[in-house]
């Protein structure tokens, strides 16, 4: 009997991505994968039925999820789409698990094998199916235009006869993917770009793209950084040397980008209310962490507020607003996943938890959670194929995302 996967339109307030493209469609088909994509699951990303149905796909409805062996997901699933898989149906997506572990136990307690996207161990191997990076560049490439679209002023420097426009001054807070694809298109519409960021690295990073490198480099930034690449925690007094340094260069600035996100955490505050008043009138702050509470104060998820001398943009799901783009991507993380579960020759399933790639997104599997970072006080014990790992597998989860700080942003 051939595998089926389902790929349902997502249910989430403002998703407009999809899990499968025509393209992976049809690279699934092609491993023996029976494939229903629930009518209208791509409209917003510009992929239509008649496309999906041609790649070898069957368009369905959401009652198809009952007989579905692997679902393929964005969001993770709601508990009326939980309800609808039958037991030990394997779910794929962006799970957001930390904050929401009841959630993640309900997908336990359902029998459902879920795999958290995000989680993915960053190597080599798996650079493909690498969501945070995926989405987080083009998160960083969308907030410029964002900020473009609400600075009433030209970005580049323009001379004319009419008298010389000055170029926009762009400061962009955190040079993770998101960070440096910001800093790469503000350069491209003529702004004159500055970054920061709290690893040494980086500085060469945002210096090879044309953008200034600005901190507070003394001998203790010089060693923030582990050998993994990680960031290490600054001390008090530099952080306050930092913060001094920030709000004297923010002050001068047309548009501030903060991309500054690490999964599970709260988003750290890089911009007071004080940096926001002393900022020039219509200026333009983007954050891209607005929802996991922003790193700047006075941002509002899902709205432009205007906050003093500048407006504050904080649009939800800003991968999402270039779906067309994001979905395909997306579509190719999560495919490429995928084929790693499959068995070639019996073209089906062959789940393998001690594996690395499973070993580090299981969520949850058999009746129960399996990821060490989410198992309940009352059930420490991990899973056999998980036995000999302790909590530190977690920690190195989280580590993992903090050396690219914007996250899923």
């Amino acid at each position: 009997m051939a595998m089926k996967l389902f790929v349902p339109r997502e249910r989430e307030g403002g998703e407009t991505r999809v899990a499968a493209s025509p393209d992976t469609v049809r690279k699934l088909a092609g491993l023996g994968a029976e494939i229903v994509v629930e009518a209208g699951a791509g409209e917003a990303s510009r992929m239509t039925d008649p496309a999906f149905e041609a790649a070898g796909a069957r368009i369905g409805s959401a009652e198809d999820a009952r007989e579905a062996d692997v679902v393929l997901k964005v969001r993770r699933p709601n508990a009326r789409e939980i309800s609808s898989y039958k037991r030990g149906a394997v779910v794929i997506a962006i799970m957001d698990p930390y904050g929401n572990e009841a959630d993640v136990k309900a997908m336990g307690d359902a029998g459902l094998t879920a795999f958290a996207m995000e989680l993915m161990p960053r190597i080599t191997r798996a650079q493909v199916m690498d969501v945070l990076s995926s989405q987080a560049n083009l998160a960083g490439y969308q907030a410029v235009l964002d900020a473009a679209a609400e600075f009433d002023r030209a970005f580049p420097m323009m001379m004319t006869a009419a008298g010389t426009v000055p170029a926009a001054r762009v400061f962009v807070m955190g040079a993770g993917v998101a960070g440096l694809q910001a800093i790469a298109t503000a350069r491209r519409l003529g702004a004159v770009v500055t970054a920061t960021d709290v690893r040494p690295a980086a500085k060469e990073q945002v210096e090879s793209l044309g953008a200034k490198f600005i901190a507070v480099e003394d001998e203790e930034f010089k060693a923030a950084e582990t050998a993994g690449g990680y960031a290490k925690q600054m001390s008090a007094e530099y952080q306050a040397k930092q913060a001094e340094l920030t709000a004297s260069h923010i002050a001068k600035q047309d548009v501030v980008i903060t991309t500054a996100l690490i999964p599970g955490r709260p988003a750290p505050r890089l911009v007071t209310r004080a940096m926001v008043e002393s900022m020039k009138p219509g200026s333009v702050i983007v954050d891209l962490a607005v929802e996991r509470g922003g790193n700047v104060e006075g941002a509002v998820p899902g709205e432009v507020a205007q906050v003093g001398p500048a407006r504050i943009v904080g649009h939800l799901n800003v991968a999402g607003r270039i779906a067309a783009t994001a979905s395909l991507l997306y579509a190719k993380n999560i495919a490429a996943f995928l084929e790693t579960l499959i068995d070639k020759d019996a073209k089906a399933l062959k789940l393998d938890l001690a594996e690395e790639l499973q070993k580090a997104t299981a969520l949850t599997h058999d009746g129960r959670v399996v990821h060490p970072a989410f198992l309940s006080v009352e059930d420490e014990t991990p899973v056999p194929v998980s036995e000999g790992e302790d909590a530190s597998a977690a920690a190195e989860v989280e580590a993992g995302s903090e050396k690219k700080p914007e996250g899923e942003a």
